[in-house]
């Protein structure tokens, strides 16, 4: 029951729930969603520019990097927050957390366009 009102919330600021910073739970977890879109475009950006700026045979090491990468984050993003998974502010903290490794991935990614693949 509780993890269907969870998945309720989440559905609902999916649907379009305005984002208001500091506003209601659905309100703040729309914005958590939205913020995680924009990230998440962000890094599908710099992805491309590193792939675009590697040779062809360091390519797809990336590749296996990166989607090892997403499985990795994914996984931790829900394991980290299953614990909250029955309360109303879940999306808010899964999407925050996805946010956090998206960031992180980001440096990894700049040392891959600067510097290239690691040794």
């Amino acid at each position: 029951m509780l993890l269907a009102a969870a998945f309720s919330t989440y559905a609902h600021a999916q649907a379009g729930a305005d984002c208001v910073p500091g506003g209601t739970v659905q309100q703040t977890n729309a914005c958590a969603i939205k913020d995680f879109q924009q990230a998440d475009t962000d890094h599908q950006i710099l992805y491309g520019d590193v792939m675009r700026a590697l040779s062809a045979h360091e390519r797809p090491l990336l590749r296996k990097e990166q989607s090892e990468w997403t499985r990795h984050r994914n996984t931790l993003c829900k394991q980290s927050q299953a614990p909250f998974e029955a309360q109303a502010d879940w999306p808010r903290r899964y999407h925050q957390c996805l946010i956090q490794q998206i960031r992180a991935r980001d440096d990894v990614l700049k040392q891959w366009l600067h510097q290239g693949p690691p040794p």
